[in-house]
This record gives structure tokens, C-alpha cells and sequence, in this order.
């Protein structure tokens, strides 16, 4: 806005878009503090195909201390919210005697822009960071674009035709966040100037003035200051008529609700994250994952990217820099719990993976994945030897026939006889 003389003719406020709207300001917390929950590390491919992370590198310790005054987590949350609120974040790298980076300090957007030098080479004019100022002596600093960190979001070249100034999704909702504040001026001025009660009483009795007020007073003295809440008495007919909202109130709250979804849709979060409503989400890490889907997911990305681009990493796969989004889900420890539990299950994780993943000691024996033992690669399937069928029972025993009653006795009888006579034999001497 500084930048044109004529800022109240092209539709420019002097007071900042964050403090004219609510909405724009619950947008904005909403990225700035998600982006700052979340731990970022720098990962390297290693030769089995993984990755590995990298704790000794200069990029590594940046984002845990980025200076002596800033947490990483302070450090970020200014710098999403100058990203979206002015479309850019500015952030001077400082070099140690290695030449490696070993500090970031964020300077103003607003304060702050590139310049293009005569044979296209890139510059930055940095301002707007005191601790800066104090130590270099200078409120004003000229670096080349190697020790800048410059997120910005998309530009328009109908208002920047060099694309190296992002431009902050407030500009597409400024008809939005017009509107919204204009219906709270009017009805901030009507609900000051008006004289609506939120009752009055009503009866078919023609009453003159000393008794009208004779009744407003009794009726003040047990509904208000200290006798707030008491129990008035009526009598001579008189019934109370609560004074209902007009259909006009209610067409404002909706064009007003109407315009704040509008700004919710320009900076791309579900209403869900605002808690302004919409339809329901099956758990926390469905509603997370929308917005990583969308919004959110861009937003982690194109900061992930600004920093491998300022330590000059080789991108995805080979060298990179991830914000972990797992450390959103800390509150949903069912979700959570299961997600690992099936990972494990599966194979895709060693016990102790997921265990150092909830804080959790290692365990013997639970540094190599486990699957259940039918769970083969399809080309081992025909090698495997079929198992041998077990032996074969022997056939029962045929059941005896059935005969009538004299056949059986017949042969009742003729047993008995043969056993006899084998025993006359065993004791004839």
C-alpha cells in the first residue's frame, strides 16, 4: 500500500486486513500456528532405496534454533502469517566462517522487495528487523537473492510485472471483507442508537401516563441492576410479548455468514478447522487430512521448498526438507494407535518403529518388520513344496446284521455249548 500515492482510490484501508476482520484473522492463525505445530527435518535417500535423517547439517540445526532470539516454532508462525496476510515472507541469512548458513531473521514484507540488477542478477532490500539494525548498524540492508529466504505466494502481473512479489489471498476477498465490515459498522451504530427492547408488555386496558410509567417502574425495579432476574407480578391483563427477530437481521446474519464463507474459500480451509460448521467428518484425521489435501498441504510444501532452494538441496527424492504432519494428530491417540497398529500388521513398520514414534523404549527382538506366515510374493507361491496329506484313518467296524429273535438265541445257545465243551477239555487230565 506505501508504494502508490493514490492508496484510497485503488480501494486501500490504512488499518491492516488482519485487524478489520475476524475472519481473515482465524484464517491466517489457522496456518501460521498449524505450520508451527509441525517439526520439520531435513532427509537424505540412502542406497536401500529409504531415506535417512540428517542431524548434523547446518539445514538441520536451522530448523530447530534459526536464531539466538526465535524458537523454530516462533520463527514460523511470523513467518506464515506475513506470507499470507502480505504474500510474502522475507528472511536474511546470515553466514558463520565455513560459509555455511547459521542464522534467519525475518524481515517486514511490507518493507521489503527484490531488486534486478543491470545484468538480471537478483538483489534484496531488507528492512524492518531492529536486532538486525543493532548489530550491522543499518536499518536498510542490500543482499544478493543467495542469502534470502523468500516464500511468496502467487503473483499477479497485472500489478507486478516482474514475478517476484506474491500477492496474499486477502486481495481476492476484499469485496468479502468489505461487506462484513460494513454490516458490523450498521449495526454496531443501530444497536447503539436504537431503543429495541428485547420484551414489552402488552393489555387491552386503556392506561394513562402515570400509570404506564407506574408500571415501568415496578416492572424495572424487579428485572434489572441488582434485582436482575426476579419475578415480576402482572395484573390488570398485562402478558409479556418477547420482541422476536425481523426477517431483515436475519438476511443480514446470513450475508454475513455468505461472506465469511467466501473469505474461508479464498484462503482454502474447510469450515470444519474454524469451527463455523459444514458437513461432519468421521474422525480428526479425516478433517486433517482435507485440508493437507488442499490448502494446508500446499502451504508445508511451498515452504519446504523455499528452504531446499536457500541451502540448495536437490529436491524429491534425493535431498529434501519435510514438515512432519503426524504431530497434528496428537490429541487423536485412537486414530493414531490404529494407523500404527495396522502398519505394523502389515509389515510396512518394525515394532520398535512404532514404538519410538509414541516415545515408547525399544523391545527385544522388534527391529525387523513381521508379517504372518501365508503372506508370499506370488512368483515363491508355486516353489513351495505342497505339505503331505496325513495318514488314513482305518474303516470302521461294519455293524452286525440284523435277524429275527430265534436266529440270535440259536446262536446265544450254540456259544454256550462250544464254550463248555472247551472247558471239559481243558480239564479232562
Amino acid at each position: 500500500m506505501g508504494e502508490y500515492l493514490n492508496w484510497w482510490q485503488m480501494g486501500y484501508d490504512p488499518i491492516g486486513p488482519s485487524a478489520q476482520s475476524p475472519m481473515v484473522e482465524a484464517c491466517v492463525s489457522a496456518y501460521a500456528q498449524t505450520v508451527a505445530m509441525c517439526p520439520g527435518d531435513h532427509w537424505r535417500l540412502n542406497s536401500k532405496g529409504g531415506r535417512d535423517r540428517v542431524k548434523n547439517s547446518a539445514l538441520a540445526r536451522l530448523l530447530r534454533h534459526p536464531n539466538d532470539y526465535q524458537s523454530i516454532s516462533d520463527f514460523l508462525l511470523n513467518a506464515t502469517r506475513s506470507l499470507y496476510l502480505d504474500g510474502n515472507c522475507y528472511a536474511l541469512a546470515l553466514r558463520n566462517d565455513r560459509y555455511e548458513i547459521d542464522e534467519l531473521h525475518l524481515m517486514k514484507p511490507e518493507q521489503s522487495f527484490p531488486r534486478i540488477a543491470i545484468g538480471g542478477e537478483i538483489f534484496y532490500q531488507l528492512h524492518g528487523n531492529d536486532v538486525i539494525s543493532a548489530r550491522l548498524g543499518e536499518s536498510t540492508v542490500l543482499v544478493p537473492m543467495r542469502d534470502v529466504l523468500h516464500i511468496r505466494l502467487h503473483t499477479q502481473r497485472q500489478r507486478y510485472p516482474v514475478p517476484l512479489i506474491g500477492e496474499s489471498p486477502i486481495v481476492a476477498a476484499y469485496g468479502d471483507i468489505g461487506i462484513g465490515n460494513a454490516i458490523a459498522r450498521q449495526q454496531a451504530a443501530f444497536y447503539m442508537n436504537e431503543a429495541r427492547p428485547s420484551a414489552v408488555l402488552s393489555t387491552d386496558l386503556v392506561l394513562d401516563k402515570d400509570q404506564v410509567q407506574a408500571l415501568r417502574d415496578r416492572w424495572n425495579d424487579q428485572a434489572k441492576a441488582l434485582h436482575q432476574g426476579g419475578t415480576p407480578i402482572l395484573t390488570a391483563g398485562l402478558k409479556v410479548q418477547p420482541w422476536s427477530v425481523g426477517g431483515r437481521d436475519a438476511a443480514t446474519a446470513d450475508m454475513l455468514k455468505l461472506s465469511n464463507e467466501h473469505i474461508a474459500l479464498a484462503f482454502r480451509i474447510p469450515l470444519q478447522i474454524l469451527g463455523l460448521g459444514g458437513a461432519a467428518y468421521g474422525s480428526t484425521e479425516l478433517l486433517m487430512q482435507s485440508w493437507i489435501a488442499s490448502g494446508l498441504g500446499f502451504c508445508l510444501n511451498h515452504i519446504e521448498e523455499a528452504f531446499g532452494v536457500l541451502f540448495a538441496l536437490k529436491g524429491q527424492p534425493d535431498e529434501y526438507v519435510e514438515f512432519d504432519t503426524a504431530a497434528l494428530l496428537r490429541s487423536a491417540m485412537k486414530d493414531r494407535i490404529e494407523a500404527l497398529a495396522r502398519g505394523v500388521q502389515g509389515g510396512i513398520f518394525a515394532p520398535n518403529e512404532a514404538r519410538q514414534q509414541e516415545g515408547l523404549d525399544a523391545v527385544a527382538f522388534g527391529d525387523e518388520p513381521r508379517v504372518q506366515q501365508q503372506v508370499v510374493p506370488l512368483s515363491a507361491a508355486g516353489k513351495i513344496p505342497p505339505t503331505p496329506a496325513p495318514p488314513s484313518a482305518p474303516p470302521a467296524p461294519l455293524p452286525p446284521e440284523k435277524g429275527n429273535r430265534d436266529d440270535i438265541q440259536r446262536e446265544v445257545r450254540n456259544l454256550f455249548r462250544l464254550t463248555e465243551h472247551i472247558g471239559r477239555r481243558r480239564l479232562t487230565p
